[in-house]
């Protein structure tokens, strides 16, 4: 599969993605995916823009899996960002298969129990066991900012923290 890494990130498409991550992965196309996102016609035309001349698509938890599946797509090197861990959990339930998945932001989500297990990834218990459904399918589950960063292990991170 052409999917060379799969980054959950709230924040989708920012710097650290155009200037580190595609570089570090040698990406030529940067695909977006959050339903909610795919049905909004702003974003659909913003994130493209804030991709500094990458090749982006913004898609659905569907659209993404059917575009990775097809082979006429096998070439690519996508990096695949993704907003939410249950939609991360969405792509590898449909057969993508990424050589990394690793959670870069996750901003605390107002009114939910949360706690903080690095400066930027706050975690909820739902969170905690959407993390250990995707390592259950074989992945490991990295917290890196930056590609030149330490790769940590978030599920023991988490277990640090109590959940």
């Amino acid at each position: 599969m052409p999917v060379k890494h799969l980054r959950i990130d709230n924040r989708l498409i920012h710097g650290q993605v155009t200037a580190t991550w595609v570089q570090s992965i040698g990406a030529n196309h940067i695909l977006v995916v959050n339903d909610q996102v795919a049905r909004d016609p702003i974003q659909k035309v913003l994130l493209p823009k804030a991709a500094r001349g990458v090749k982006t698509s913004v898609l659905s938890v569907e659209e993404a899996v059917a575009y990775v599946q097809d082979p006429s797509h096998e070439k690519d090197s996508i990096l695949m960002v993704v907003k939410l861990p249950s939609d991360a959990l969405r792509v590898l339930e449909g057969g993508v298969r990424p050589a990394q998945v690793n959670v870069g932001n996750q901003a605390p989500t107002p009114g939910t129990d949360y706690k903080m297990v690095t400066k930027s990834i706050a975690v909820t218990a739902a969170d905690t066991e959407i993390y250990k459904s995707i390592a259950a399918k074989g992945f490991t589950v990295t917290a890196q900012m930056l590609p030149t960063d330490s790769k940590l292990d978030l599920l023991e991170l988490i277990r640090k923290k109590g959940f």
